[in-house]
């Protein structure tokens, strides 16, 4: 299962990172060779921090907590809201708004603002008000739903964010990390890995390559639906680190897996390498 998923990554040009002259040093243990002037990502690496990342999302969720996808590039942005939706969680694709997380309370507050628009709209009401203040009140129903429908039914801080092209969504990571929120990244060869917990190198320009390491998680999210929990949160909250510690603690697990996975679909990367292509 594990070589058939490495095949389709290589396929999806998962392994194309980005130019020589754009990579991030802290990048190097993720990659795999250069070719031209692109730098070929390792999919050991990236098959590995696959299955780390679906081990983890699995556990949490069958904890009874939620998580967010967010990619709000335009090559994630559909293929993260369908794979929110397909799973049951939540998302943001539109645009980050600072204090998503860290002023959670004021979230809420502006998605309680757009039910009661919704509402407004929905018995009339809207229409009774003048034409000037009817398409202000429009313009600013469809403005809180364009930025906070992926996470309207989120009620609670999420158990994980999981983030497409971390370089972007840096605001997203540093509220995750300020709060002690595991992280997982699809993070491409000009982002800083430190930057997540758990790292998925990969090209994160590829629409394929995302689609198909989202749908990944995915189905690992829908597994720990299915999933009856063993332990109980605690009712102190945890420290901070703790977090980043139990992350790291499932990469070392997934390694042997991840590298006996791809013995054959490495050779099949380099080769791939030799092809034209990759991120500009």
């Amino acid at each position: 299962m594990a070589k058939e998923l490495a095949r389709e990554l290589i396929n999806a040009g998962v392994h194309f990172g980005h130019g020589v002259s754009r990579w991030n040093p802290k990048m190097a243990p993720f990659i795999f060779s250069k070719r031209g002037n692109t730098h070929i990502i390792d999919v050991k690496q990236t098959l590995e921090g696959i299955l780390v990342a679906k081990k983890l999302l699995a556990e949490v969720v069958s904890s009874g907590k939620d998580v967010v996808f967010v990619g709000t590039k335009r090559q994630a942005q559909k293929v993260v809201g369908k794979v929110a939706e397909r799973c049951g969680m939540h998302y943001v694709s539109e645009r980050w708004l600072g204090g998503m997380l860290t002023n959670f309370r004021t979230i809420r507050s502006q998605l309680q603002r757009l039910e009661q628009l919704e509402a407004m709209q929905k018995d009339g009401a809207l229409e009774k008000e003048g034409k000037k203040q009817a398409s202000r009140l429009k313009r600013e129903m469809r403005k809180i739903r364009a930025n906070l429908e992926g996470i309207r039914k989120m009620v609670r801080l999420p158990g994980v964010v999981v983030v497409v092209d971390a370089k972007k969504e840096h605001l997203a990571l540093r509220e995750a990390k300020k709060l002690g929120i595991t992280t997982v990244g699809i993070i491409d060869t000009d982002s800083d890995p430190d930057a997540v917990d758990v790292v998925i190198p990969a090209n994160d320009d590829s629409i394929r390559a995302i689609e198909l390491i989202l749908n990944e998680l995915g189905d690992a999210v829908a597994v720990g639906k299915t999933m009856v929990s063993a332990k109980r949160e605690p009712r102190q909250r945890p420290k901070r680190e703790r977090a980043r510690r139990a992350a790291m603690a499932r990469a070392e697990e997934g390694k042997v897996e991840a590298a006996s996975a791809v013995e054959e679909a490495e050779g099949q990367a380099g080769e791939a390498g030799s092809q034209e292509g990759g991120s500009e």
